[in-house]
């Protein structure tokens, strides 16, 4: 069977490639892959669109790489978290194109691009600058919108526990976009506190190897 596992998180971003389109899980503070962003940076790829709930906060995770002028564009719910001080120096300076999704549109429009599916109609956002340029229907007296799945050339996620052969489980709150992210990216990329020589348990698999082209082994500490 195919072993998955990569010995650092340098290895694991390698193929990350100028102007890529990246997937980067969490919610908050919780199940951001902190590691994966720190070698993104060191690995310098540039002219990069994220795709993440929002755009960083004070000097970590996205943020370090919104003042390092790496990121062309962001898809994201909130732009501006408590101390985004970054995004909101590249915004005014025109660094930085923006894309404001709603939280439960950018979930499922990335839930869609993980399912196979072509799009999907919502009401949220009918009749707002949202709509504008897009297909709009009257379903049953109701006005929707019509949204498009939302792909990306890679995803990085943050699991608690791995296999060799790319079978994750999350933590609480960890499990936030992890999982859907993990399978609307066209490579995968997990880091995870435990890294299994033995498979996990089926019963707490939540995102099968199936989604997950690699995973290393990483602690996040306080």
């Amino acid at each position: 069977m195919m072993d998955k596992r990569l010995p650092d998180l340098q290895t694991a971003v390698a193929p990350i490639h100028d102007g890529a389109s990246i997937l980067i899980g969490g919610f908050g503070s919780s199940g951001i892959p902190f590691g994966l962003i720190d070698a993104l940076l060191a690995h310098g790829a540039t002219g990069l669109t994220v795709i993440s709930n929002n755009a960083g906060e004070k000097e970590i995770g996205i943020a370090k790489l919104l003042k390092a002028n790496r990121v062309a564009r962001v898809i994201c719910s909130y732009p501006r978290s408590p101390g985004s001080i970054w995004f909101e120096e590249r915004y005014r300076d025109g660094s930085v194109a923006l894309e404001v999704v709603p939280q439960g549109t950018l979930a499922e429009r990335i839930r869609a691009a993980g399912a196979g599916l072509g799009g999907f109609f919502t009401p949220t956002g009918y009749g707002t600058l949202l709509a504008e340029g897009k297909e709009t229907r009257e379903i049953d007296g109701r006005g929707y919108v019509f949204e498009k799945p939302l792909h990306a050339d890679f995803a990085l996620i943050r699991g608690d526990r791995g296999d060799k052969w790319g079978n994750l489980s999350f933590h609480g709150t960890a499990r936030n976009f992890n999982p859907a992210m993990a399978m609307a990216g066209k490579h995968t990329i997990a880091e995870v506190r435990e890294l299994s020589e033995a498979p996990l348990d089926p019963e707490t698999v939540v995102t099968p190897g199936i989604f997950v082209q690699s995973l290393t082994q990483y602690e996040v500490r306080p």
